[in-house]
């Protein structure tokens, strides 16, 4: 597709996931995230490892466009023929909408980082792939962004904005022999203290990683996942016979996860 590939949101998770095993297969990279101290070492190493280059680029979320003119101009006259759209950000705890306490923040902040930083790096990245005919945007969204999520209503409303952008993109740009494509990941491991644990229905980033680039060019909607891929199908069989059980089991899922995070806090 291209020399150079970039991945925003590749701190840790899915991102870096996806920048290792982008530069195992000889692809240069840039780092694109808010947090380029941690960048800077995962530049490095990925350097060591697989010979090849690599660049870090600050996504300051506060800038509003001005940020974006600063990646323009970064990666002005490489040639990128990957972008991995990663960054997201979620609530801090599931809540009910009017609950959330820092609401009108923090709601802003999930939009921009889901919805306009996703729009944005396409409208940079994508015209250099129209231009050679070939390319691979692969968009993160969420398994919640088709599913009934209550308690993570903004969140989700953004990764079905994902879905829809990313479908609509193919259908636009697939004809010029560019790939869009969108993951619904489910739960994946973060290697952090309050992560689940790596399991059958719950990969690593690296597993998840390495399924997902099977799927490309073959799906362009998808989990990524084959688990994920029958939990989905299962949970969207039973809302069509009954919606109200899928949507009592998931408000009680959030409940719980709520209050967990809520006795966190307290002790």
């Amino acid at each position: 597709m291209g020399k150079w590939a970039v991945v925003t949101g590749c701190s840790h998770g899915i991102g870096r996931a996806y920048a290792e095993a982008l530069a195992r297969i000889g692809l240069n990279v840039i780092l694109i995230s808010p947090d380029t101290e941690n960048l800077k070492a995962i530049a490095s190493n990925i350097e060591a490892m697989y010979n090849v280059k690599t660049k870090v680029i600050k996504l300051d979320l506060s800038e509003g466009l001005e940020t974006y003119n600063v990646i323009e101009k970064e990666t002005f006259g490489l040639e990128i023929g990957v972008l991995v759209n990663n960054l997201g950000m979620s609530y801090p705890h599931p809540e009910y909408f009017l609950d959330l306490p820092h609401k009108e923040k923090i709601y802003m902040s999930i939009i921009h980082c889901n919805v306009v930083v996703v729009t944005n790096m396409c409208r940079i990245l994508l015209p250099q792939m129209v231009v050679r005919g070939k390319g691979l945007i692969v968009n993160v969204a969420s398994m919640v962004a088709v599913l009934p999520s209550p308690l993570l209503t903004v969140f989700a409303a953004t990764k079905a904005y994902v879905v829809k952008f990313s479908r609509d993109l193919q259908i636009e740009y697939g004809k010029h022999g560019v790939i869009v494509q969108c993951l619904l990941p489910g739960t994946v491991t973060n290697h952090t203290t309050e992560s689940p644990r790596s399991g059958w229905m719950v990969p690593t980033p690296e597993k998840y990683v390495q399924s997902a680039i099977r799927t490309v060019g073959k799906e362009n909607v998808t989990t990524g996942f084959l688990q994920h891929s029958v939990l989905i199908g299962i949970m969207k069989f039973i809302y069509r016979i009954s919606p109200s059980s899928i949507i009592v089991w998931m408000i009680n899922i959030m409940e719980g996860n709520r209050n967990n995070a809520l006795r966190r806090y307290i002790g």
